[in-house]
């Protein structure tokens, strides 16, 4: 896991209209870098929607939200208008920005090992740096918890 105090990666992604994001467009202002493993699936549901819950609380504090899967834009875009998601998800097909914050690799899913996006959150500062580190997130309550690092 990268670790408090260290800059945070720089990446360029497609978000789920096919648009260019980068970290860098945010540049002054708080970043939650959230990863996901598959969108509409359970518990990413519950997570990206206790982000967009706490969406009014997120803007007060002038505080960027950005969720990044391995999922295809179209899969994105069907998530993101299916659950009135307010930020962006982001497209890391082959999983280069995942793991660049140590959130891609082997895992075992119904008893199978595969390859994919861990559940992890880094809360990246004004000046790039990475301020909080959430591993293994529990999705319940996620986006209320994430903000009371930032409170």
């Amino acid at each position: 896991m990268l670790s408090t105090g260290e800059i945070a990666p720089e990446f360029e992604l497609p978000n789920q209209d096919g648009e260019t994001v980068t970290l860098r467009d945010f540049e002054g202002q708080a970043v939650v870098v959230y990863f996901y493993p598959r969108a509409d699936t359970p518990g990413c549901k519950t997570e990206a929607c206790s982000f967009r819950d706490e969406w009014n609380a997120y803007r007060q504090q002038d505080v960027a939200v950005l969720g990044i899967s391995d999922d295809p834009l179209a899969d994105l875009a069907e998530f993101k208008a299916k659950y009135d998601l307010p930020f962006h998800l982001l497209s890391d097909k082959d999983g280069t920005v995942a793991r660049a914050y140590d959130s891609y690799g082997e895992k075992t899913v119904y008893g199978n090992r595969v390859e994919g996006t861990f559940r992890n959150t880094y809360v990246v500062g004004s000046d790039g740096t990475i301020i909080e580190v959430f591993e293994g997130v529990d999705p319940e309550g996620h986006g209320e918890e994430v903000l009371s690092v930032i409170d």
